[in-house]
C-alpha cells in the first residue's frame, strides 16, 4: 500500500491539493508514520475558490500551512468512527465540525468518498477547501 501522499497522487483528482502540500513543505510529513486522517478537497473543490486564491495561497507559505494543516487530524479516523463525533481537532489546532444526519459534512463540505486506504492513515474525499475561521 501506499502512503498518503502517494496515494492522492495516484488517484488522479488531488494535483492541485498535492501541489500545494509540495508547495508548504509537508511531503516529508505526510509521507511519515502517521496515523493521519486527511480529509481531502478534489481538484473540482478547489475550483469552487474565487480565482485568484490557489495562486495567492501558493505565495503565503504560512497560510497556506494554516489551511492545509486544517484539513488532517492526528491518528487514523475510519468512516465507522466519524460518524459518532460532532468534531474532530486538526493539526492546524481547530475543530472541525462533524455533521452525520444526512451524509457526512465536515464543517461546509460533503464526503464523497471514505475510507481510501494508506499505510500511513486514511484519506476522505471532500467537496469543498476547509478554511479554519
Amino acid at each position: 500500500m501506499a502512503n498518503i501522499i502517494d496515494t492522492a497522487t495516484n488517484n488522479g483528482s488531488f494535483t492541485t491539493l498535492v501541489a500545494a502540500i509540495e508547495a508548504a513543505g509537508l511531503v516529508d510529513t505526510l509521507k511519515g508514520p502517521g496515523p493521519f486522517t486527511v480529509f481531502a478537497p478534489t481538484d473540482e473543490a478547489f475550483n469552487k475558490l474565487p480565482a485568484g486564491t490557489v495562486d495567492a495561497l501558493l505565495k503565503d507559505i504560512p497560510k497556506l500551512k494554516k489551511i492545509l494543516t486544517y484539513h488532517v487530524v492526528s491518528g487514523k479516523v475510519l468512516a465507522a468512527d466519524v460518524v459518532k463525533l460532532k468534531t474532530a481537532k486538526t493539526v492546524e489546532g481547530s475543530d472541525v465540525k462533524i455533521d452525520a444526519s444526512n451524509g457526512v459534512k465536515i464543517n461546509d463540505a460533503t464526503v464523497a468518498a471514505a475510507d481510501v486506504a494508506a499505510d500511513n492513515g486514511v484519506i476522505h474525499v471532500i467537496d469543498t477547501v476547509l478554511i479554519p475561521a
